[in-house]
């Protein structure tokens, strides 16, 4: 099932858990709005290249639309328009004051120069900054983006309606990017998981956890973790995979990585096949890679007690049947990943404000919404008697479908 099926079968399911009208049901689903532009760059031959921009915006309900922008060469309209809902719902369960978009450009950043690239992101910024904004929908970094995308995004919209820090968060701290940005999906992770374990009366310490995918999300909450006593038994990325039953040395790695742009070779542990990972026998399994990597084939093989879902939609709905058949309980996505756009609403805020936060504030911050978003998932779990996810679901679809009603927007 491709990621818009299975986003939404899970917002149906939680619609009917609240009882939602047909009308109101469909209104919610319906992006407000899809922008496809054509983004037409010299290269630095001289040559001409086209490229297709594009974004989604899903629903404004309940403030300005906010989600990431890829590069990637297969940008899936479908996974852009998951993947914008989603954000609709992770901003509700965080109950931060937005609602959901994504976007993108198809194109293989790898091979465009900085200065092409720099180009392409100016002019796919010029067809659409009349659409963006900073009460309109905010843009961040995503997939073969970063700090700097983001800055040249704010210095190409900010020539059309003057300096605006807060068009975009995930910039630069030189341009007003919030500290902590950079570690906060991780991190979020961390406090997620803590407040998962509180209830079965666990702690970090002495887990042992596997992480799959060591980009920045899983590196950080790989660190994080470790600092707190958990054991790091299995690691991988897109180079391969390695493994330690007695745990291994994250800092160590994270310096290997960047020297060797990948974790094979690692000599504090034994390479493995990657695809085994998911699989390894464990107490928490932590997905921080790509979507539907836990499907109807490996569920059934999973040994964690536990899954955290960093990534993006890493379970099929399949997947979801088979684990709970099995006790595995999986925290998911739109609340276990919910740091990064939290932090992004805090760095929104200092910008408006102009008054920046030390980073203390903003971990201290993050802690706080993230253990208030997990008490307010296990209420509706008690209220609906469902799973953690159909109680982040509902919660979400439910503060979406008020702010809805209350506005007047009802179809």
């Amino acid at each position: 099932m491709n990621a818009l099926a299975a986003t939404n079968r899970n917002f149906k399911l939680a619609a009917r858990l609240l009882g939602l009208d047909s009308k109101l049901e469909k209104s919610l689903l319906i992006p407000f709005r899809e922008i496809k532009v054509e983004c037409t760059i010299p290269k630095d031959d001289g040559s001409l290249a086209s490229f297709v921009g594009f974004r989604v915006q899903h629903d404004n309900a309940r403030g300005p639309m906010k989600g990431g922008i890829r590069y990637h060469p297969e940008v899936d309209p479908d996974e852009v328009n998951a993947l914008a809902q989603l954000m609709t719902w992770k901003t509700a369960v965080a109950n931060i004051p937005y609602g959901g978009a994504k976007g993108g450009i198809g194109c293989n950043p790898s091979d465009l120069s900085i200065s092409e690239l720099e180009r392409l992101t100016r002019v796919f910024t010029q067809k659409i900054h009349d659409l963006i904004g900073v009460h309109t929908d905010v843009p961040a970094p995503d997939m073969g983006t970063g700090p700097q995308t983001m800055a040249w995004i704010l210095d190409e919209y900010s020539k059309f309606h003057g300096y605006s820090p807060a068009v975009v968060t995930g910039k630069p701290i030189d341009l007003g990017g919030s500290l902590g940005r950079d570690a906060a999906t991780g991190r979020g992770v961390l406090f997620a998981t803590e407040a998962l374990l509180n209830e079965y009366g666990k702690s970090i310490a002495g887990q042992r956890v596997v992480v799959q995918g060591f980009g920045n999300v899983g590196s950080w909450a790989a660190q994080l973790i470790s600092e707190q006593g958990g054991i790091i038994v299995a690691v991988s990325d897109i180079s391969g995979a390695i493994k330690n039953s007695k745990g291994i040395d994250i800092p160590s790695l994270i310096k290997h990585v960047k020297e060797n742009r990948g974790v094979k070779g690692f000599s504090g542990g034994d390479d493995m096949d990657p695809n085994s990972v998911l699989v390894e026998d464990c107490d928490i399994l932590i997905p921080a890679a790509l979507g539907g990597v836990i499907n109807r084939d490996n569920a059934k093989d999973i040994k964690a007690k536990f899954i955290i879902e960093a990534a993006n939609h890493p379970t099929d709905p399949e997947a979801d049947e088979i684990l709970s058949k099995k006790e595995v309980v999986v925290l998911p996505d739109i609340y276990a990943n919910s740091g990064g756009v939290t932090v992004s609403y805090f760095e929104w805020v200092q910008n408006i404000q102009g008054f920046m936060w030390d980073e203390e504030k903003v971990n201290t911050e993050l802690k706080t919404y993230m253990r208030k978003g997990f008490k307010d998932v296990k209420e509706m779990c008690k209220t609906h008697n469902c799973d953690l996810r159909m109680g982040a679901f509902s919660l979400g679809v439910n503060r979406v479908a008020r702010a809805t009603l209350l506005r007047g927007w009802e179809a």
